[in-house]
């Protein structure tokens, strides 16, 4: 086979490993998973009605507009309806914009610790990449203006970022964004919008207008509790939406995944709650880990980063013996730190009880 030589540096993507499988590994009745960021309070009650009472004719292809769902998300973010982009998953739109944007000839920009889906997928198109280190677990916006160059077509920023959670000022990316020429796209990756709560953050849809070079990621994985349908979506101007298309495969997104996604906007009040419920459990772990003496990223999402006294699998291991997954910073790049979605009260008060062991088994 000739395959593109790229993939001779490249691993296949590893999933964390499953509830079942560690209850298997550990001898263990109860297993709770803190690893992959998704909702723990599952979904909207609209979803659930509906999926308990819907029938569906399987054997026609999905509408590929996805029409319902295009009407309430453009009425939603108050955008025309060819504004938007859907994907299986947010991960899809990012291959889709790689695809149409990056090849041998030009250069890309992105941020390191952040998604990986960025590099993974600029490698795969054989594109120049400079990876920008974060500071103090921020994205360096100086670093990014100063990284531009004439080949340079994308700039990826993850806000709030992944692995560390933390949010750029909106005055601060407004000011980014001036300096970027226009045919430069700009993709704000903002899958953890729905959990922001700090009050100075504007939404960066209402800067279209302003910016038409950037382009807005947002999920239904994340707060909205649907990461198994696999459903993100883009908002961008017509022009650069229309030229995306050209490369989405037709009917990327299933009949039940945009049905699902559809209703789940019609319940507000259950976001409204997961936002709430998550801002007071993460208040809690960023007192814990003050009381501990330990450091935890400033966090504008559904999960920390907490350093731990030892290596970061040693201590994802401890915790998987005591029934928790989470993600070792090995993994990351953040070595020396783990990232632990947010669970439920009663599941953080069982993870902090064993974090505390983990503590005190390293004389700390």
């Amino acid at each position: 086979m000739q395959w593109k030589t790229v993939l001779n540096t490249m691993k296949p993507y590893t999933p964390g490993r499953s509830i079942e499988a560690v209850k298997k590994a550990y001898g263990l009745d109860n297993v709770i998973k803190l690893a992959s960021n998704e909702n723990p309070y599952g979904c909207a009650s609209t979803v659930t009605e509906f999926l308990g009472s819907t029938t569906m004719p399987f054997e026609i292809y999905p509408d590929g507009h996805g029409t319902t769902l295009r009407a309430k998300l453009a009425e939603k973010h108050k955008v025309d309806e060819s504004s938007i982009l859907f994907g299986n998953g947010s991960d899809e739109i990012i291959s889709i914009i790689s695809r149409a944007l990056l090849d041998e000839q030009v250069h890309t920009i992105m941020p390191t610790p952040s998604f990986p889906q960025y590099v993974h997928n600029a490698k795969i198109e054989g594109a120049e990449i400079t990876e920008i280190p974060l500071k103090k677990g921020y994205h360096d916006l100086n670093d990014f203006a100063n990284a531009i160059n004439e080949r340079t077509a994308i700039i990826w920023v993850c806000n709030p970022n992944n692995p560390t959670g933390s949010l750029i000022p909106s005055d601060e990316l407004v000011q980014f964004l001036v300096q970027v020429p226009e045919n430069i796209l700009v993709v704000l990756d903002e899958a953890y919008f729905e959990y922001v709560t700090d009050p100075n953050h504007v939404d960066s849809i209402t800067l279209l207008d302003r910016f038409p070079n950037i382009l807005i990621l947002r999920t239904f994985s994340k707060a909205y509790g649907l990461a198994s349908f696999r459903i993100g979506y883009a908002v961008g101007s017509s022009d650069i939406i229309t030229e995306l298309n050209k490369v989405r495969n037709p009917f990327n997104n299933n009949t039940l995944a945009v049905a699902v996604a559809s209703k789940a906007l019609e319940d507000d009040a259950f976001i409204e709650k997961c936002r709430t419920l998550n801002e007071k459990e993460r208040v809690r772990f960023k007192k814990f880990a003050d009381e501990k003496g330990i450091h935890m990223f400033d966090s504008e999402t559904n999960f920390v980063l907490l350093e731990v006294p030892n290596d970061a699998d040693e201590a994802s291991e401890f915790l998987l013996q005591h029934g928790f997954i989470v993600r070792s910073g090995n993994a990351l790049g953040t070595p020396g730190y783990v990232r632990i979605t947010i669970g439920t009260e009663s599941q953080n008060t069982g993870l902090l009880e064993a974090f505390t062991l983990l503590l005190q088994e390293k004389g700390r």
